[in-house]
């Protein structure tokens, strides 16, 4: 009997360390689903104890990825996500500097840096190219400077940190609060006064956290210098000119890289896209090869053409058959736009949305045209 004891006492327990494990192993696994998905090394938490706000904000949020393999920085020695946690409330902006929705957005973005940052918001703007000329680090710089941009630049040409984010737009946001969970993000242009007002919040709350006599404003308002767009009211998409993306060409061989040569249309159709004259196309870009001509029928206010050229390139610009004046663009004068530079060139600045066909004569080869975007 004492030996059958003992074999049932030693399985007694054997059995009881087994259960114990089994709960072990469940707290651990329980508890592992509360833990932020780190992409980094760096805090999680800001000072003080938050262990539980951060486990439920856990449930709810992705936790913020690293700035990736950046190319270089624009404005600023260094920057980097993980050291701005548990100090900042971050905003980080991926844009390029050729995109009309992404120059639209800088007013805000550059006003709620001046009314903000001493009061905890960080600012960084990602910028990861679409064109190739949008890789080289003093296009950026001429942008940043030309657009007064005060907030940190990187250069994300590798769209390193772009794919740490699975980002698809330009321009596109991304809130990051005092713990480092992505609270917000805003696709394109708009929603300027939810986005100020969630920066309110997550400073308020940064202050908190912290221990903070922060005084933030509760009041959103519009820059000084921001252009007014009625989204509802522009009618033409954005029109690409290079063949990996032509599909709006209408008088030539869509998709095919080379020498074209093609003829004026009878009738322009609306949103659509003719060359005149002698153009080689490349994936992301038509160059004019001679004598030419661009022909867009469009409906919206403004009119935006990205495009550079070997040489200065006087281009004349007509607007419904006669050279443009009322209306013309802030780089045009005098019925002419000088193409060089690669950049984003305002070519009409209208009074009111509505159906326009607009002619650009390009009287040399050379010209890279790139895109049209409307407003």
């Amino acid at each position: 009997m004492d030996i059958f004891w003992g074999v049932n006492l030693m399985e007694k327990k054997t059995v009881l360390l087994i259960i114990a494990l089994i709960l072990i192993a469940g707290a651990i696994v329980y508890l592992q689903q509360f833990s932020p998905n780190k992409t980094y090394t760096g805090t999680s938490l800001a000072p003080g104890n938050r262990t539980a706000i951060n486990a439920e904000k856990a449930q709810k949020y992705e936790y913020a990825k690293e700035i990736t393999d950046p190319s270089g920085f624009v404005n600023v020695d260094n920057i980097t996500i993980g050291n701005l946690i548990g100090k900042k409330v971050i905003l980080v902006d991926f844009w390029t500097y050729s995109c009309i929705n992404c120059v639209r957005t800088i007013p805000y973005l550059n006003a709620w840096y001046t009314k903000y940052h001493d009061q905890g918001l960080e600012i960084i703007g990602v910028h990861s190219p679409e064109f190739q000329f949008e890789h080289d680090i003093n296009n950026v710089r001429a942008a940043v400077k030309k657009y007064n941009i005060q907030y940190p630049v990187v250069l994300d040409n590798n769209l390193a940190t772009w794919s740490a984010y699975q980002n698809q737009y330009w321009p596109e946001e991304y809130l990051i609060d005092i713990d480092g969970f992505i609270v917000e993000r805003n696709i394109g242009e708009g929603n300027y006064d939810t986005t100020e007002m969630e920066i309110q919040s997550l400073l308020k709350e940064r202050a908190d956290a912290l221990g903070l006599q922060v005084n933030i404003s509760n009041t959103t308002g519009l820059p000084a210098n921001n252009i007014n767009i009625d989204y509802s009211s522009v009618g033409s998409p954005e029109t690409y000119f290079g063949s990996a993306r032509n599909e709006y060409l209408e008088n030539g061989q869509q998709g095919m890289n080379g020498l074209q040569t093609l003829v004026r249309p009878e009738t322009p159709l609306l949103n659509v896209l003719y060359l005149v004259g002698p153009w080689n196309f490349s994936d992301q870009y038509a160059e004019s090869a001679g004598n030419g001509s661009v022909i867009f029928h469009y409906n919206a206010k403004n009119v935006y053409f990205v495009a550079s050229a070997d040489n200065a390139t006087a281009v004349r610009v007509l607007l419904d058959g006669k050279p443009i004046s009322d209306g013309a663009g802030s780089d045009v004068s005098g019925g002419i736009a000088i193409i060089r530079d690669n950049q984003l060139y305002t070519i009409v600045q209208g009074s009111d949305y509505g159906e326009h066909i607009l002619e650009l004569d390009i009287p040399q080869s050379g010209l890279r045209a790139y895109t049209f975007t409307f407003g």
